[in-house]
C-alpha cells in the first residue's frame, strides 16, 4: 500500500478557495437571459432605466402596429412619445444607452391591434425596405427617422393577424441584413403562440431564418402550464425546440397575474418545476416576459434572478465540500492547484 500524503494546510485552503471561486463564476455565467417588451405603458419608466436595471438581455419596442397593404406605417409607443409629431426621435439617446450596456433593442411588429397584413410578395419587399431604411442599417429614407439616428439591433415578429407573405418578409429582411457593409449583426426574432404550428407565423418560422423565438406559453390553455401539471407545456416545448434547431427558443410568460388571462407561473414554481423541464433543450435560450410595466410592478424578474442564484450556488454545496476534502487528501495536489488556477483565470477573463 503506497504511503499516504496529506496536502499542507495552506495549499489545501488555497485549492479550496480556487475551487469555490470557479464554481461561483460558473454559477454567475448560468444566470438566465430575459427578453422583455417595452412601450405600451408610460408607468413602466424610460427605456434607459429599463436597460439600466441589468435584468434584460433583449428589449422589444412594442409595437409597429400598422403596416402593409398600402397603409402608412405607424409606431405606437403608448404614453412614451407620439411618432407622427416626431417626438419618438428623442428615444435615440435611450437606445444608445441600452446598446452601450450590451442590451439588444429590437422593433416589434404587430401586437394585438391587428391593423396590419401583407398583400403580396412585393408588399413584403416594400415593408422590409421601410424597416431597413427607417430603423436599421439602411440609408434610403428621408430624415428624420422615426427613432432619430438610432440603429436598432433587429426586428421582432409578434404577428397575430393571419396573413400570407410573412415568410417573404423574413427572407427580404435577412437579405438586407446580409447586404450590410457592417460588422453589426442584425437579429430576426418572433413571438408565436405555443399551439404548434402557429397560425400566423408557421410559414415564416419554417424558413429557418430566425435567431431567437420567444414562444408565448400564456393565454393558450392547451399548451401552457397548469398548477400541478406541466405535461401540456412540456409537450409543446418539445415540439417547438425540435422544429427550430437553428434558433434559440425562449419560454414566454406573463410577468404577473394581471399581465395575461391565463398562464401565469410564479417565480418559485418556475424555478422549481418548469425550468428543469425546458433547460435541457440544446437550443434553450431563456425567458421572455410580457411586459416591462407588469414586471416593474410585480418584481418578477428580480425574484427570478434571485431564485436562480440561490439554486445555482449561493452557498457551498455538499458536493463542493466533498470534492474540496478529496483534493486536500490527494497526492496530485500540485497538478490540481495548477489546473484550477488556469481554469479560474480563463473563466474570469471570458466572463
Amino acid at each position: 500500500m503506497p504511503p499516504s500524503f496529506t496536502m499542507p494546510a495552506k495549499l489545501c485552503i488555497l485549492t479550496t478557495l480556487l475551487f469555490t471561486s470557479s464554481v461561483l463564476v460558473i454559477a454567475a455565467d448560468d444566470s438566465i437571459s430575459i427578453a422583455i417588451y417595452w412601450g405600451q405603458n408610460a408607468s413602466e419608466g424610460t427605456l434607459s432605466d429599463t436597460c439600466g436595471t441589468g435584468l434584460y438581455a433583449y428589449v422589444n419596442l412594442a409595437f409597429l402596429s400598422t403596416f402593409g397593404a398600402g397603409r402608412a406605417p405607424v409606431i405606437d409607443l403608448s404614453g412614451h412619445c407620439d411618432a407622427p409629431s416626431g417626438s419618438c426621435a428623442t428615444l435615440a439617446a435611450d437606445i444608445a444607452s441600452c446598446q452601450s450596456a450590451g442590451v439588444k433593442v429590437l422593433l416589434s411588429m404587430g401586437g394585438g391591434a391587428l391593423g396590419y397584413n401583407l398583400s403580396s410578395p412585393s408588399d413584403a419587399q416594400e415593408v422590409a425596405a421601410y424597416l431597413w431604411d427607417n430603423f436599421l442599417g439602411g440609408t434610403g429614407a428621408a430624415p428624420p427617422r422615426p427613432l432619430g439616428d438610432a440603429v436598432l439591433d433587429g426586428i421582432d415578429f409578434d404577428l397575430e393577424a393571419p396573413s400570407r407573405y410573412y415568410d417573404d418578409l423574413a427572407r427580404n429582411l435577412t437579405s438586407l441584413y446580409a447586404s450590410a457593409n457592417s460588422e453589426k449583426k442584425y437579429l430576426l426574432t418572433a413571438a408565436p403562440q405555443c399551439l404548434f404550428p402557429d397560425a400566423s407565423l408557421g410559414g415564416a418560422l419554417g424558413t429557418g431564418l430566425f435567431d431567437h423565438v420567444w414562444v408565448q406559453f400564456y393565454n393558450n390553455p392547451p399548451c401552457q402550464f397548469a398548477p400541478g401539471d406541466a405535461s401540456a407545456l412540456r409537450s409543446a416545448w418539445q415540439q417547438w425546440t425540435a422544429a427550430l434547431p437553428s434558433a434559440t427558443v425562449y419560454l414566454g410568460l406573463p410577468a404577473s397575474l394581471e399581465a395575461a388571462g391565463s398562464g401565469y407561473v410564479d417565480a418559485d414554481t418556475l424555478v422549481s418545476q418548469v425550468l428543469p423541464l425546458v433547460e435541457g433543450a440544446a437550443n434553450y435560450g431563456g425567458v421572455m416576459l410580457w411586459s416591462r410595466s407588469y414586471d416593474k410592478d410585480s418584481g418578477f424578474s428580480v425574484k427570478l434572478q434571485s431564485n436562480l442564484r440561490n439554486r445555482n450556488g449561493g452557498t457551498p454545496s455538499a458536493l463542493q465540500h466533498i470534492i474540496s476534502y478529496e483534493i486536500c487528501q490527494s497526492r496530485a495536489y500540485v497538478a490540481i492547484v495548477f489546473l484550477l488556477f488556469i481554469g479560474t483565470s480563463h473563466l474570469l477573463i471570458t466572463s
